[in-house]
């Protein structure tokens, strides 16, 4: 009886620390950041550093790429990445920003 609770209590445990925890979006590689030049790195040379983007959009009218990782947990503190990148009409970048708690 005893080795039947120890057990209903740890997949209890177990079920709340999953429970507890969620991570959105994909890795990408945040050393290229210091690469990005507003006016000259184009959608192509973003591709290049960071992969396909995790979303896309349109912000004030200018399409938007998003790359990010979000996780949040329970029993900790999040920990989240982002890099969401604005370009011109010609494909260039107009703006950037990038975050992070590390």
């Amino acid at each position: 009886m005893f080795k039947t609770a120890v057990l209903k209590i740890t997949a209890l445990v177990a079920i709340l620390t999953l429970a507890g925890c969620a991570t959105v979006g994909r890795d990408f590689a945040t050393h290229n950041v210091d690469e990005i030049t507003v006016g000259e790195t184009t959608r192509a040379d973003i591709q290049a550093l960071f992969g396909e983007p995790w979303r896309t959009g349109v912000e004030d009218g200018k399409r938007t790429w998003t790359y990010g990782k979000y996780r949040w947990s329970a029993f900790g503190d999040a920990e989240t990445t982002d890099l969401v990148v604005r370009f011109n009409e010609d494909g260039t970048v107009s703006s950037y920003v990038y975050n992070t708690t590390e």
